[in-house]
């Protein structure tokens, strides 16, 4: 039986019924689309850690996009906050001697001053740039793609209405290239792009504001029931929904080299 053949009732039962942990969207897969950034950032991120020697991954899910790289440097390390994907994180990411870490997502990192070379991120909730300075060695890198401004706000205000431009600009670039600034890193690479997503029923709706839980915070199928009845009808009548994920990629240095390092360190 096919999506679009079962009930709207149906649809949202399995949705609400399947998990949401890691970062592992294959469940989508026949019931939603998006174009994926031109500069491929799994396969980038794995090239920068074939080169390091100590690196990190913050807010790394399930650990899928760090295990995804075909070499890990001798020291890896990841931080994640949710406890579902701590244990998926450690159960895919310690077989490869990486250690995986409990650390909330606004707390400080657990690691010393210059601890690594490398930082990596994919789709942080929040960049905490002095921390990442902090653990950087001079001339150490951030790689990282992120959220940028105004994602999927298609599908975001047809839930919650129109939202202010501060709302809608919060995740600018521009932002991030000065936050880094302000906190000792240089800018070495920094690109945008808009992406096309499209929604084939109200399951996947469903199951991506459950997983990406920042869209629509709070959200649950039984408080926007008319709202996803009604769209679950414009789907069937019009064919599908279609929304616009940003999307940016920036890459930063530490200033200094790794010969300007303290004796010892």
């Amino acid at each position: 039986m096919t999506a679009t053949s079962r009930t709207f009732e149906e649809l949202v039962a399995e949705a609400e019924a399947a998990s949401v942990d890691g970062w592992d969207f294959s469940w989508f897969e026949g019931r939603a689309t998006e174009e994926r950034p031109s500069w491929g950032y799994a396969r980038a991120m794995g090239e920068r850690l074939a080169r390091a020697s100590a690196a990190l991954d913050i807010q790394t899910g399930g650990g899928e996009v760090l295990g995804s790289a075909p070499k890990l440097p001798p020291l890896t390390a990841a931080t994640e906050g949710w406890p579902p994907n701590v244990a998926r994180a450690t159960a895919l990411l310690h077989p490869r001697g990486a250690v995986v870490v409990a650390s909330p997502q606004d707390a400080p990192l657990p690691f010393a001053d210059e601890a690594f070379d490398l930082v990596t991120s994919r789709h942080p909730v929040r960049t905490y740039w002095d921390e990442i300075a902090r653990v950087l060695r001079p001339g150490g890198t951030y790689f990282s793609q992120q959220v940028g401004p105004a994602s999927v706000f298609e599908l975001v205000e047809y839930f919650v209405g129109p939202q202010p431009e501060e709302v809608k600009n919060g995740r600018h670039p521009d932002r991030a290239r000065a936050a880094a600034e302000a906190a000792g890193l240089d800018i070495v690479d920094l690109r945008a792009e808009r992406l096309r997503i499209e929604f084939y029923d109200i399951g996947a709706v469903v199951h991506f504001l459950r997983k990406v839980i920042w869209m629509v915070p709070g959200f649950t199928a039984d408080q926007y029931r008319p709202q996803l009845q009604a769209l679950h009808e414009q789907i069937q009548a019009k064919g599908p929904f279609v929304a616009h994920s940003t999307r940016f990629l920036i890459e930063a240095r530490k200033r200094g080299s790794a010969t300007s390092r303290k004796p010892g360190a």
